[in-house]
């Protein structure tokens, strides 16, 4: 059990009064915009961590041990293989000043089960939430949920008052352009509140003056400018138009490394990129082959395979910023292993021979969707790919389009090949597995499952590593997973990258596995 102290609110009067005299902005910058404030809409890593400045979630991870710890919770109890108790900390207060409550937990976590919700991986498991009282919950399990905690971490607490008074019940569709007041607005129990954000422009955060807890950080106000372009990124940096940027581009960190007035941290991301191709179509759209879909032969993934040289791509485009892999998982997420970490070679003849043998001796035309602000180099790794592939006499017609509008496209599966990179909140390979390989279903089954990839095998597999509770057994059923994945070439596994940050030199942070920051955790000096 865990208990932690509630402080008064004189005392956190008086705290925020003393800090005053010393309050910092902090600006910050990436290539992204934040794609919606939503937290039950769009399951995006650069989203979820801002809005973690604003919502808390019933426990969240350590930035430091990466062990889940307690939040809205102050402790949890398991009461029976399918039924843990959660105590709420009490004296809570959302940031518009109303107290949060048992009917807040409940809500929130229905709702992010809901049919419009983009979170229900985090989910898996719950067959409902009950109230016990107004500081007791139970979330209850269709069976023994290993994972439940840290699932929970991603799931934030929303006001149910405050949803549906301004009609947000639902979560927004992000397949469609309809939007809820919950899409542009925000309003949690988090250190910050939402001040004002013009989509693709301008975020201000400033300090929840009902926060619950105490915020090391001096900082009292929050800018965040999306800038698309790296240079402009850079001059942002160097004049001191922003603090921090958290996608510096690969070229530009040895003359960041060698400036005195910046300092760059570097990290291990538990993020795999890879390549999902539509496996579902019997014919492909914009494809040059008409009454097959060419995806579907094992013999052509692995010839798209064994066409990228993945050594290439490290060295010259990612300068040495993504480590090569096999799998769809990196080596710090539970389930990982050397034996599922394998990749087919690169061999371009080999792809040759392949193509021919499938019936494609010349190739064939292929699209190929990627986005363009959302991960290290990504244009450049696709169009480095793109060239591979026509060396082997497969045409892909590239396209990029920025993350608000990209992963809502490849989300109504409208890309025949598409690049996705999958860091994992769980820090466990089921997270993967269920998102990516398991067959489109519900409550978050084949929820980025967007090249529709199916084997009941698989299927099987993922079904039993969900109610597992054995570690060993669970992590044989995990590795069995990874490799059948190999063998059927369900992606092609590319790289995990590695994340440096830039920052001024009196920019204090906490370098995250996640690509996130701890916004308790910054100091301005």
């Amino acid at each position: 059990m865990q208990k932690i102290a509630l402080f008064c609110t004189g005392a956190f009067v008086a705290l925020t009064l003393g800090t005053a005299a010393h309050a910092k902005t902090f600006k910050w910058s990436s290539a992204s915009d934040i794609p919606t404030m939503d937290i039950h809409s769009q399951n995006n890593a650069l989203g979820n961590g801002v809005h973690a400045s604003m919502y808390d979630s019933l426990v969240y991870y350590n930035s430091k041990t990466f062990k889940p710890e307690a939040q809205l919770a102050t402790e949890w109890k398991q009461v029976s293989p399918t039924q843990v108790r959660f105590f709420l900390r009490k004296g809570v207060k959302f940031s518009d000043g109303s107290p949060f409550t048992a009917d807040d937990v409940v809500f929130s976590l229905t709702r992010a089960m809901a049919k419009t919700s983009n979170y229900a991986v985090y989910a898996q498991g719950i067959d409902k939430v009950v109230k016990v009282d107004d500081t007791t919950v139970d979330v209850m399990l269709k069976a023994p949920t290993p994972t439940l905690v840290n699932q929970l971490t991603e799931l934030r607490i929303m006001s149910r008052a405050w949803a549906e008074k301004n009609k947000s019940v639902e979560p927004k569709d992000i397949k469609t352009q309809d939007e809820t007041f919950a899409h542009r607005n925000a309003m949690g129990t988090g250190p910050y509140m939402l001040k004002e954000w013009q989509p693709d422009q301008r975020m201000v955060l400033v300090a929840n003056p009902h926060y619950w807890g105490k915020n090391p950080s001096n900082v009292t106000e929050i800018v965040y400018t999306p800038i698309k372009a790296q240079a402009t990124r850079l001059a942002a940096l160097l004049s001191g138009e922003t603090d921090f940027v958290l996608d510096p581009s690969p070229q530009d960190l040895g003359r960041l490394r060698s400036n005195a007035d910046m300092k760059v941290m570097d990290g291990v991301e538990n993020r795999t990129l890879f390549l999902g191709m539509d496996q579902f179509r019997d014919e492909l759209v914009g494809s040059s082959v008409k009454g097959k879909n060419p995806l579907k032969d094992l013999r052509v993934r692995k010839a798209l395979y064994q066409a990228i040289d993945i050594g290439a791509i490290q060295r010259v485009t990612l300068r040495g910023l993504g480590e090569s892999t096999g799998t769809l998982v990196s080596p710090q997420v539970n389930g990982w292993t050397k034996k599922a970490d394998v990749r087919w070679p690169y061999d371009a003849k080999a792809a040759q021979k392949l193509l021919a043998d499938a019936g494609y001796p010349q190739g064939f035309e292929v699209d190929f969707a990627c986005p363009n602000n959302r991960y290290i180099n990504d244009e450049a790794v696709c169009q480095a790919i793109t060239a591979m592939w026509a060396r082997v006499g497969v045409k892909a017609k590239l396209r990029t389009l920025p993350l608000v509008t990209y992963f809502p496209m490849i989300q109504r599966y409208e890309a025949s090949i598409y690049m996705l990179g999958w860091g994992v909140p769980t820090f466990d390979a089921l997270y993967s597995l269920q998102s990516l390989v398991r067959s489109v279903g519900a409550g978050g089954d084949g929820n980025y499952n967007v090249g529709r990839y199916s084997n009941p095998q698989m299927d099987a597999l993922v079904e039993r590593v969900k109610v597992e509770t054995d570690l060993k057994n669970r992590n044989e059923l995990i590795e069995k997973a990874l490799i059948l994945s190999h063998e059927d070439v369900s992606h092609l596994p590319l790289y995990n990258q590695v994340i440096p940050w830039a920052m001024r030199k009196n920019i204090e942070v906490v370098h995250r596995a996640d690509n996130r920051l701890d916004w308790r955790l910054i100091k301005v000096n």
